[in-house]
């Protein structure tokens, strides 16, 4: 059987693109497409696709991470692939959390997009290779960060139990030297420790 497929993207030469893309594979079926995720809601609810793919910067009220969440929380069972410009952590992980379980780029060759959209369907979690390492990267901090700390915190104590030095925490991060001591000082005091041997203990030994 083929997989049903529904498009929500506002800018008309990518949804177009998409629509060709699925329409030409012999094992996707195109049910409908739309240019906002006010009026794709209620029709998705209703179609029930298999795969849906979302925009996240949409036009109206919602935007696809609002839409994922309300479809989410009915009786539809598809499955959700963002298909985006946003590499930030913040903006995947609020769409995974939604309930996303694929993450593009729009930068994504066509074959892969198709490729991606089978996978999903058969139970995968396709994303590109740098979205997969920050999502990697984002479970391995949290499982050895003090949870005191900010992620920033974390990551300049985790650098500094290596041996590296302000300065080259600074180029490592993108950030100013007195803004990984501004960071120290507050590791200091939210570990209630004096010095950076105590900090680096702590850390060592959660």
């Amino acid at each position: 059987m083929q997989i049903q497929v529904c498009i929500v993207e506002d800018q008309n030469e990518i949804r177009n693109s998409l629509v060709r893309l699925v329409k030409d594979h012999d094992e996707l079926n195109l049910l409908a497409s739309f240019e906002s995720a006010d009026t794709a809601t209620s029709q998705i609810e209703k179609l029930n696709p298999d795969v849906v793919i979302m925009d996240i910067n949409l036009p109206g009220k919602l935007n696809g991470i609002d839409c994922i969440k309300i479809l989410k929380k009915s009786d539809c069972k598809s499955q959700f692939m963002m298909f985006t410009i946003y590499e930030d952590d913040a903006k995947i992980f609020e769409a995974i959390q939604a309930g996303a379980s694929g993450y593009l780029l729009k930068k994504t060759p066509p074959e892969k997009i198709v490729e991606s959209i089978i996978e999903l369907h058969h139970g995968g979690s396709p994303m590109n290779m740098n979205i997969a390492r920050k999502v990697i990267a984002h479970f391995q901090l949290k499982k050895t960060s003090l949870p005191e700390l900010t992620e920033k915190q974390n990551e300049i104590l985790s650098l500094l139990s290596k041996g590296y030095l302000y300065k080259e925490i600074s180029h490592k991060l993108g950030i100013s030297t007195g803004t990984v001591t501004q960071h120290i000082h507050s590791i200091y005091e939210r570990l209630h420790v004096g010095n950076k041997t105590e900090a680096i203990n702590k850390y060592l030994n959660r």
